[in-house]
């Protein structure tokens, strides 16, 4: 795997630039018939969860509008390299597609040998969905608020639970105890439903845990939201506020796209990015994804490609400081 983040950048905007190229090719007419068969949609990780959901919502809508099966797979394991190394040396002919995530972007810099490169071997297609993620306490904790909480935090050893080392949770924690200035005991869980589940039970104390699976235990209150990922508050929870308004510049968000095996026709990632633009522009969609709170960014390949570098730049900085590696 290369190891200089200038040169990811580089083949990354390189695959997504092309797709704007639509110039005469051989492989024109293979865009012409497609999709002539199923298209599988592979998803790193188990049924039920926000990328589970862009995939299946995407899955949906491309089906009925370009007369053809999309299937979605689930091939979770492995902090999402299962899945991911499938796609990376599929075929490169638009019939095996991979709803990435946060965690994508974080992998390459835990230390672990893989057998791909998430940025090399990936063309970016579209950016999905985007949502916060919350800051939550067992409400036996004696912090109502997160000024408390960190003077609490700066006495105590807490307990943070995550759905698994490099989770976007245990980064999201991480990067509040680098900017807070606190260090808490992490307990990786498999899977970010367990965690919260024994936050519940209060064998844990903290956990930050994506809207989709923890909006409604915050707002019946079996857990305390004290602060939200984004910069700024949430509808679904308009009195929890942001974590940048107590730690300026803070922000984490859990997102999902579609990306496609590097050297798919460019005709194909465009007809691809064109229909998806145009189903996040849905109402019906864009409320889906709004009751996760979650926002669809939309854009073309190239606005995807930027991103995913940013983001990837972003949490190695955050791996680096805490000494994150996986074992």
């Amino acid at each position: 795997m290369r190891t200089s983040v200038t040169i990811h950048r580089r083949e990354f905007f390189g695959l997504a630039a092309t797709a704007a190229a639509l110039g005469a090719s051989p492989r024109a007419a293979l865009a012409d018939n497609y999709p002539s068969r199923l298209v599988r949609i592979i998803v790193a990780t188990t049924p039920g969860g926000g990328t589970d959901l862009a995939a299946r919502v995407l899955a949906q809508w491309l089906s009925a509008k370009l007369n053809q099966s999309f299937a979605v797979e689930n091939r979770p394991g492995g902090n999402n390299n299962i899945g991911t190394e499938f796609v990376a040396h599929a075929a490169p002919d638009g019939y095996t597609l991979f709803m990435a995530n946060t965690v994508n972007a974080i992998n390459g810099s835990l230390g672990e040998k893989l057998n791909y490169d998430f940025i090399a071997d990936f063309a970016p297609v579209v950016h999905v969905v985007q949502t916060p993620l919350l800051m939550l306490v067992h409400p036996s904790l004696p912090a109502g608020t997160v000024p408390d909480f960190i003077a609490y935090a700066k006495a105590k050893t807490l307990t943070l639970a995550s759905g698994g080392t490099g989770s976007s949770g245990h980064m999201a924690a991480a990067l509040f105890e680098m900017m807070a200035g606190v260090r808490m005991l992490h307990v990786p869980y498999r899977g970010e439903s367990v965690a919260l589940t024994d936050l519940i039970g209060g064998q844990a104390q903290v956990l930050f845990a994506t809207t989709g699976s923890s909006l409604a235990q915050a707002q019946a209150g079996t857990v305390r939201a004290l602060a939200v990922t984004t910069v700024g508050p949430l509808a679904a929870l308009p009195g929890v506020p942001p974590l940048s308004r107590f730690l300026p510049g803070y922000v984490a968000t859990s997102w999902s796209g579609l990306c496609a095996p590097k050297a798919t026709p460019a005709e194909i990632i465009m007809m691809l990015n064109r229909e998806i633009n145009l189903a996040l522009a849905d109402p019906t969609i864009r409320q889906r994804f709004a009751d996760i709170s979650g926002t669809s960014p939309g854009g073309s390949p190239a606005d995807f490609a930027r991103f995913i570098a940013e983001d990837t730049a972003r949490w190695a900085k955050v791996a680096a400081f805490a000494g994150i590696k996986v074992d």
